[in-house]
């Protein structure tokens, strides 16, 4: 019986030498005349154990990592291919406690299936949400989405049922499905870990969506960053044409529809729906004043559905299995699972997908293990670079939507970095909005102006100059660039600012400089 080698060829397990791995692999196997293959699956998101290999024996996948291309002879010697014991060996992959605690639905096939594979796409339910829908009324469709609680993944937190219900009923000659994977806030990977890893899933997603709003066309629109997952959704496209999934009749039902890859040049800015537009019709991404509303007027002048990649690659499961079995999980109005991404000073790094409701705490100090150096945290930025910081007093904030607005902060697109007590928590607020100059599409004041003159105010601040008349003068920049700015990058840019300024006070007081003199 032929014996069955995964390792991964997700971006991150390749920059940790994954490639190097497998042709050692695949080396080791001709040496010795094996019986075996090799199989380039996504990454489970336990990146602290990249490369991980996994071994297909009787008993289930077992799991070594992180294995070096050094390692290979000794594990090929120690009987690895029927699981045997070796210094790398973490037993059955599905039992190892950082897997074996989360509740994967998105992410149920990520690091499991040959992502290029429709026979193992279907073999772990693919297919089957795209199947019922296609026997269904566009409105019952909607309605299932509705019922669910599915909110935008990307940060927004809108509820998707709605915007899909605006297009559906929009009367035009054409609607479109745009996917947002211009992933491009700090700690996120989600979005490409779906690409690289169960391709097909985003692209059932864009099907039903399609097949509920009467679009028959969809982009994805990613960034040039991401060559594997450009390479892998081109593939699987192609695959699923071949295959009648997409093209003029979706699985042989009247519904057609077709998708196309777009890149653009890894501008910040074109995260924001109406820049993305513009940047995907080929004109300069520069932000939309709203309304028109894209769901009425988007691409071409169109209506259009702008759902980020894990909104869409959760639409499966929920037409699989129903509303109520989505919107059983969760807390409040944040129904369902989130991917949460965990980076910066962390001893776990990765991705854990789990219903809303855990507490900031638990993520961080449970799942996540605390720092890397063994230092105390000092604070955990969510949301990416436009996120709050949260001091650990506000570690018992669960995981959701509101809780966190409650608290001044956001989710967005559930990335969390964590930082040890070495950080200067002045310089991290001056980062935000040095990052907001350099990304601010320049078509707002408060955003183009406002940030660069926040720079300015927190440099003053830093130097001791009038520290007081500073902070209340950087106070009420970020109120003016919070209110008047025409999208969340110069509207957002405040929460980290602010966060700094209010939780860590004493990194805003420095010696003044007639004091330092003496």
């Amino acid at each position: 019986m032929t014996i069955t080698i995964f390792v991964p060829r997700d971006a991150a397990s390749l920059a940790l030498g994954a490639e190097k791995v497998a042709a050692a692999i695949a080396s080791e196997i001709t040496a010795r005349s094996i019986d075996a293959r090799i199989v380039r699956n996504g990454s489970r998101g336990m990146f602290w154990l990249e490369p991980l290999v996994e071994v297909r024996t009787d008993h289930g996948r077992v799991a070594y990592g992180p294995v070096k291309a050094s390692d290979i002879k000794g594990l090929f010697d120690a009987g690895f291919l029927s699981g045997k014991a070796h210094p790398l060996c973490l037993g059955l992959t599905k039992e190892i406690p950082f897997l074996r605690q989360q509740t994967r639905l998105t992410f149920s096939r990520c690091g499991v299936v040959d992502p290029l594979s429709l026979e193992d796409y279907r073999h772990y339910q693919g297919l089957q949400g795209l199947e019922k829908a296609i026997a269904m009324p566009p409105a019952e469709i909607v309605a299932q989405v509705t019922e669910s609680g599915l909110r935008g993944r990307g940060g927004a937190g809108f509820p998707t049922g709605i915007k899909w219900k605006t297009v559906m009923e929009a009367v035009a000659d054409r609607k479109y499905i745009v996917c947002n994977a211009d992933e491009g806030d700090s700690a996120t990977f989600a979005d490409r870990m779906i690409m690289e890893g169960d391709p097909f899933v985003l692209i059932e997603g864009m099907v039903i969506a399609g097949i509920a709003t009467g679009a028959t066309k969809g982009y994805v629109y990613t960034r040039s960053e991401y060559p594997h997952a450009i390479a892998a959704m081109g593939e699987a496209i192609g695959i699923a044409r071949a295959a009648g999934i997409l093209g003029p009749s979706v699985l042989g039902s009247d519904h057609a529809f077709d998708i196309e890859i777009r890149a653009g040049a890894g501008a910040y800015v074109c995260g924001e729906e109406t820049s993305l537009l513009n940047s995907l019709e080929g004109k300069r991404g520069i932000v939309r004043a709203k309304p028109p509303l894209p769901a009425l007027q988007g691409f071409l002048g169109r209506p259009t559905v702008v759902n980020n990649v894990i909104s869409l690659a959760s639409i499966p499961v929920i037409m699989d299995r129903g509303a109520a079995f989505y919107r059983d999980f969760g807390m409040g109005r944040s129904r369902g699972t989130i991917p949460i991404q965990i980076a910066g000073n962390v001893k776990y790094g990765g991705l854990f997908e789990m219903a809303f409701g855990l507490s900031l705490g638990e993520i961080v100090d449970h799942i996540g293990g605390g720092t890397a150096t063994g230092r105390p945290v000092k604070a955990v930025q969510v949301g990416g670079p436009l996120g709050a910081y949260f001091p650990r007093a506000l570690f018992d904030t669960p995981f959701d939507y509101e809780a966190f607005a409650a608290k001044d902060g956001l989710i967005g697109h559930a990335g969390i970095t964590v930082f040890d007590d070495t950080v200067d928590m002045l310089k991290q607020a001056r980062f935000a909005m040095e990052f907001c100059a350099i990304e601010s599409c320049g078509k707002c004041t408060p955003c183009r102006i406002g940030s660069t003159r926040g720079v300015e105010t927190v440099d003053r601040i830093g130097r001791g100059i009038e520290p007081d008349k500073n902070k209340v003068l950087l106070a009420d920049l970020c109120n003016t660039m919070k209110f008047g700015s025409l999208c969340a990058l110069g509207g957002f840019t405040p929460y980290p600012v602010m966060s700094a300024m209010t939780h860590f006070p004493e990194d805003f007081s420095p010696v003044p400089l007639a004091e330092a003199a003496e």
